[in-house]
């Protein structure tokens, strides 16, 4: 035990730089998913560099929601769900998180499908088997692994994502362009483009890089986390204990989420100075983006692309199908983690072999990816701005946070992020419908 006012020594927050990288760092390369990657290649097809601000607009907005996920995880000891369960009814929880599974299963569906098909512009093949692989790989690699063998395969997925960055670098950029038209975007709107087609891909690119499966998955990390370390429950209300954990956490988020729209941005500029330019304006899936930089931008950027798409994809399923086992197992009270075993954890297993089984018969059966991504949108929406209200209540609440309540200016961030969000949930559906 540590002596009267000093501070206690951490087993889990020291070590290098790197190791304390975790649920922040995947949270953000999984907001990269191959559906992501369509929405950011859109963009930049049709708008060149017009939306570029909207990715300068929602970091500092994602930074502070996904730090007050980790915030609730760490501090409360249990997951988003279960916080959500003590605070609304329980048929409002059950409704959020029915809502949450059938749009994380959807995305699933859409994430296979791309990966799929990277696969198949590369090596050829037939698209129905690299379906069936790509879904029973993301099954049996949660199943099988350990949570900490499956922490160290999700950090190494993330460098897939360094391959947009290289495609960044084998195409010309004009920088001087990107800033004029960042900076007034309303003065380089495509001739002919509406007020609906422009605020579809604006509440498109929001919803992506502002996702519920996000809050859920890094706050149950961060109990995860939490429950390999023995001291913490009882360390947590140290002042030097909490103020030590809580700057890893927000080490962590800040570049996660940083590095996440620095992706995006990346994705964006590609898109926008080969295919824009070569007059390609509609982009469907990610591996039609690959497919069309190919004679564009020459084959060593579509292989960066193609791979890229293949490393989200694995990095991001799991991420969705976890997320969603979190949320029902906190609901109703099954064991659940990545650190129990199969025979533990069955609930748990079953929700994570559910949806990404019925997200890979999707894909089998031929699902539209548009209409796909369309009704995953509109269901984020509907979830996502009741979640982030609540999780504002949650985050300032003495009863469940204690001493650890938001400071000012997170709750600034969290709420702007919510207002923002429910600006787009408005546009979203005044445009679809």
């Amino acid at each position: 035990m540590s002596a009267p006012g000093r501070p206690p020594k951490s087993t889990g927050g020291s070590g290098s730089f790197a190791a304390r990288l975790g649920p922040g760092l995947i949270t953000g390369a999984a907001d990269d998913d191959p559906s992501g990657i369509a929405t950011y290649s859109q963009a930049g097809a049709q708008f060149r560099f017009g939306l570029v601000w909207t990715l300068l607009l929602t970091t500092p907005l994602m930074i502070g929601i996904q730090m007050l996920s980790a915030r609730i995880g760490w501090v409360t000891g249990h997951g988003l769900a279960a916080n959500i369960a003590k605070m609304c009814p329980r048929w409002f929880t059950l409704v959020l998180v029915g809502l949450l599974v059938i749009a994380n299963t959807i995305n699933i569906a859409a994430d296979i499908g791309a990966m799929a098909e990277a696969v198949r512009l590369l090596a050829g093949g037939h698209h129905t088997i690299y379906l069936l692989g790509f879904g029973a790989a993301s099954v049996l690699g949660q199943v099988w692994f350990s949570y900490e063998r499956s922490v160290r395969i999700l950090k190494w997925l993330t460098f897939a994502l360094f391959a947009y960055f290289a495609v960044v670098m084998t195409v010309h950029v004009p920088w001087a362009e990107v800033a004029r038209e960042s900076l007034q975007p309303w003065r380089y709107v495509p001739a002919g483009t509406t007020a609906a087609d422009y605020a579809a891909v604006v509440v498109a690119v929001l919803g992506t890089t502002i996702s519920p499966y996000l809050f859920f998955w890094q706050a149950a990390q961060e109990v995860e986390d939490n429950h390999r370390r023995p001291e913490a429950a009882e360390l947590r209300g140290h002042p030097a204990y909490a103020a030590e954990h809580l700057a890893r956490i927000k080490a962590d988020t800040w570049i996660g989420m940083i590095f996440s729209n620095a992706i995006a941005l990346c994705i964006v500029l590609a898109t926008a100075v080969t295919l824009n330019q070569r007059g390609v304006t509609t982009i469907q899936t990610a591996a039609q983006a690959a497919e069309a930089l190919r004679p564009v931008a020459g084959e060593f950027a579509f292989a960066l692309f193609a791979l890229g798409i293949i490393g989200t994809g694995l990095l991001a399923v799991p991420v969705l199908a976890g997320s969603a086992a979190y949320a029902v197992s906190e609901v109703f009270g099954w064991r659940a983690g990545l650190s129990h075993g199969f025979r533990e954890a069955r609930g748990f297993y079953g929700i994570i072999v559910a949806a990404t089984g019925i997200g890979t018969l999707m894909s089998v059966f031929e699902l539209d990816p548009m209409k796909a991504l369309l009704w995953s949108a509109i269901v984020n929406g509907v979830i996502s701005v009741p979640i982030m209200v609540v999780m504002m209540w949650i985050g300032q609440s003495r009863t469940l946070m204690g001493a650890l309540t938001m400071s000012r200016r997170h709750r600034f961030f969290g709420w702007a992020a919510t207002v923002v969000m429910a600006l787009a949930v408005l546009f979203m559906l005044g445009t679809s419908f």
